[in-house]
């Protein structure tokens, strides 16, 4: 008498959870359709438009982040080095090259749930066009660690976790282009780590 509505009851609980499941991997997963790829580095240009998809729009609404307007800049953002090995946070990494054009950049490290890495504070956590050591062409090198390094370094903590490196570009000319596609991203070369 019974068994006809129990058995209803949990094929709609095992739906409406799998749904729902499904539903916030999908948001976690992903920033939204429409990412593009230069060489490690990953951005989502239309995710703070109004052309964004559902998915882009339910992910800017779980974490309550306010994006970047279309016009004002574009952040890519690196799990994996250029050889698409995932970036650990007791290895070493050296990003080599330039941005593309921009009024001003910024780079740092969050770990896979976009929170800053924990640092000391004395040691450098993040760079700016501004604060960037470059050579005579404008190319750049800034070296990723947990432990000091010569030149530019940037800290990313003792913990063993994955990280991802953000960078950001600020009133940039190809944000919102088709001229996306043939920007030259800086490489991310893997330098070392303990046991390898």
């Amino acid at each position: 008498m019974f068994r006809v509505p129990i058995s209803v009851a949990i094929i709609l609980l095992i739906a409406f959870g799998g749904a729902t499941a499904s539903a916030v991997y999908a948001m976690r997963a992903t920033i939204g359709f429409g990412s593009i790829n230069l060489g490690a580095w990953r951005a989502w240009p239309l995710a703070q438009t109004e052309a964004a998809d559902p998915y882009a729009k339910a992910h800017r609404a779980r974490t309550g982040k306010l994006l970047l307007g279309d016009a004002e800049g574009l952040a890519f953002f690196a799990e994996r080095d250029s050889d698409g090995n995932r970036l650990i946070t007791n290895c070493r990494y050296t990003i080599v090259g330039q941005t593309p054009p921009a009024r001003f950049w910024t780079l740092h490290a969050t770990d896979t749930d976009d929170v800053l890495l924990e640092v000391n504070p004395q040691f450098p956590s993040a760079y700016h066009s501004h604060h960037v050591q470059k050579d005579q062409t404008g190319e750049f090198e800034v070296r990723v660690s947990s432990r000091p390094q010569p030149g530019n370094w940037l800290a990313i903590g003792q913990d063993f976790k994955p990280f991802k490196l953000v960078l950001t570009l600020f009133d940039t000319p190809t944000t919102g282009s088709s001229r996306l596609i043939d920007l030259e991203m800086p490489e991310i070369f893997g330098a070392g780590c303990p046991d390898g």
